[in-house]
């Protein structure tokens, strides 16, 4: 903002100096409308054909559709990389004072997509490009195996990464937990040779283009610095300790219970608690399982119904494409078929060929989860019209698509909305202590050490401190057990030369150094929340309906119709009155911090 505001006073001396003029700054806005409008043609088509050949490779995994994923990105790659075009947009933006906002903005998309794939080093993208479609196919194809593999490799006993999670939520067997925990761990041994030829790969290219690391390219798609990022990050984390401490407390306390142990002290051992990552602690709030209420439920209807959510508050029902299209449920018994497992929307065409690919089943956490989808969809579909160039049909930053998707979660969850449609009884008795409870252990407190320490922190060092992959197992845990306060369940797993735990999460391999959006859309989501509840609906943030308000549509279209068109902390600000703030967070979560300060100092006693 500081540069471009030089260049305009600089602009407008010119012109009363009479060394410039009116019509240059027409000439460069031409200039810039006939690069922009030749790009965006080709790009369309380019991301269209990338984007079928990945979607393809993400529901049916074999070499055939890799080596299309690979041809598709590679071809994207070449062309948003072109040396010319590198060129063409940074002589545009030396005369940025000339130009139009929006064409600023655009022409600064086209020069960090180009340093993602730059085609002064096209070797180092080419084996770059392979390299990630190789580990996209690793992780796609792997099969979690409960008994040893047979001589020729192949698995009696194959389970999905849902029977693993299913085990972890519900099992009280400390053996059986222990034995499904490590199992999950060994997809990582295949990914960490693939990404220890990512970590440099990826390097190189950030680094050609001026960035001091890849984690930095990613960062500057906020327009924010390495030091800012993490500043803002640890921020989130001190604001958030206190009740943290108090949820860590509390939990060890009741896994104790459940499993008839010993109150661990200090660190939780990891295959105690009920998520593969320690992220979300499932399934432990007394009195909130709400998995028998969607039982009897079909996992159709579970799509229909966050549909049916969105419908009510004014905006439109989802293409008929979206449902011929999209890969909504587990892939069928007998179906010789491997699909990601990772839920995800798509936005195809830029345009309006939307989809979603999920494994949808008849419980509570893929009822939010679909509800969270579709907020990536009516975000993609609500900024896909003409006023939105092609270039700026994206998120006010990366963290509002999560924090849109994620605030609808809030929604879904709601007591109010639940009783309304049905799902649970009008007289059912919930204890709204536990109610908090639960939304604090599986979607916010537990997951904020995670998101914006243990990911963050370990993609930093990974990239832009080089952390050689020696060091990655023992990194990895030690950024556990200080932030997360999780140990892994035996002392040697640090130092397994084999091991790579960090490769096991997903968005290490296709979505790298970018975890930090979902702690910043946490964040968010909350401060969203808290303005629709309170500002519009005039209900309590706790117990609250959007279900059937056109004024929480109208607000929520008027975030999502800009897409990146504007400076996202302007959006914010606009929309709320205040800039990125924990406050509403805190002050959402401050009955529950009373309650476990309570029950802490009971039991200790």
């Amino acid at each position: 903002m500081v540069s471009r505001a030089i260049c305009v006073i600089l602009l407008h001396l010119l012109v009363i100096l009479g060394i410039a003029s009116p019509a240059m700054a027409a000439d460069w806005q031409a200039q810039a409308t006939e690069f922009l409008q030749a790009y965006n043609a080709k790009y369309v088509g380019l991301v269209t054909v990338a984007n079928a050949a990945e979607w393809a490779a993400s529901t049916n995994v074999s070499k055939q559709t890799e080596d299309k994923r690979t041809q598709a990105d590679e071809a994207l790659a070449i062309f948003r990389g072109d040396v010319k075009i590198i060129q063409q947009t940074k002589e545009l933006l030396g005369h940025a004072a000339a130009l139009t906002p929006s064409q600023v903005r655009q022409l600064q998309k086209v020069l960090l997509g180009a340093a993602q794939n730059p085609a002064t080093i096209p070797k180092v993208v080419k084996e770059r490009i392979e390299a990630e479609s190789r580990q996209a196919s690793v992780q796609d194809g792997f099969v979690y195996c409960a008994q040893a593999k047979a001589a020729d490799g192949s698995c009696a006993k194959p389970l999905i990464a849902n029977d693993l999670d299913e085990v972890l939520r519900n099992s009280r067997d400390l053996s059986q937990r222990l034995q499904t925990w490590n199992l999950s761990k060994e997809i990582g041994k295949p990914l960490k040779p693939g990404l220890e030829k990512l970590q440099k790969l990826r390097n190189q290219i950030a680094r050609e283009m001026g960035y001091s690391s890849f984690f930095a390219l990613q960062v500057a798609e906020y327009d924010m610095t390495v030091p800012e990022m993490l500043g803002l990050l640890d921020g989130l984390l001190d604001d958030m300790q206190p009740l943290y401490d108090a949820l860590h407390t509390w939990t060890a306390r009741e896994l104790a219970r459940r499993y008839s142990a010993q109150v661990p002290k200090g660190s939780i051992p990891a295959h105690w608690l009920t998520n593969r990552w320690a992220q979300n602690w499932v399934a432990l709030a007394p009195g909130v399982d709400l998995d028998h209420y969607f039982a009897d439920r079909k996992p159709e209807w579970i799509v229909q119904q966050a549909e049916n959510f969105y419908v009510s508050m004014g905006m439109p029902k989802l293409p008929a494409t979206f449902w011929q299209k999209s890969d909504l449920y587990p892939v069928p018994a007998g179906e010789k078929r491997n699909k990601n497992s990772h839920a995800s929307a798509w936005h195809m065409d830029l345009d309006q060929d939307v989809r979603s690919l999920m494994s949808v089943q008849p419980d509570s956490e893929w009822f939010s989860t679909a509800h969270h989808e579709l907020g990536h969809i009516y975000y993609y579909l609500s900024y896909s019209r003409p006023q939105v160039p092609v270039l700026l049909r994206e998120g006010a930053n990366r963290a509002f698509h999560e924090g849109i998707g994620e605030l609808i979660s809030i929604a879904a969850t709601q007591l109010p909305y639940l009783q309304a449609q049905g799902i649970i009884p009008k007289d059912a008795k919930i204890d709204q202590n536990a109610w908090l409870l639960n939304e604090a252990l599986e979607h916010t407190v537990s997951f904020i050490p995670w998101s914006a320490g243990v990911m963050t922190r370990f993609e930093y060092e990974l990239y832009e401190h080089d952390l050689p992959a020696d060091k990655w197992q023992q990194t990895w845990w030690n950024l556990v057990e200080k932030y997360q306060k999780v140990s892994p369940p035996s002392a040697d797993r640090r130092g397994d030369p084999l091991a790579c735990d960090a490769c096991t999460k997903t968005h290490i391999n296709d979505d790298p150094a970018q975890y930090y959006d979902y702690a910043i859309a946490t964040v968010l989501k909350y401060q969203l929340h808290a303005y629709i509840a309170k500002k519009i609906l005039k209900q309590d943030p706790h117990f609250c309906n959007y279900y059937g308000n056109k004024q929480v549509g109208d607000f929520l279209r008027h975030i999502l119709e800009q897409g990146a068109t504007r400076d996202w902390r302007v959006v914010l600000q606009e929309a709320t009155g205040e800039p990125l703030s924990t406050r509403a967070m805190v002050e959402y979560f401050e009955p529950l911090g009373r309650w476990l300060e309570a029950e802490n100092a009971k039991a200790a006693k």
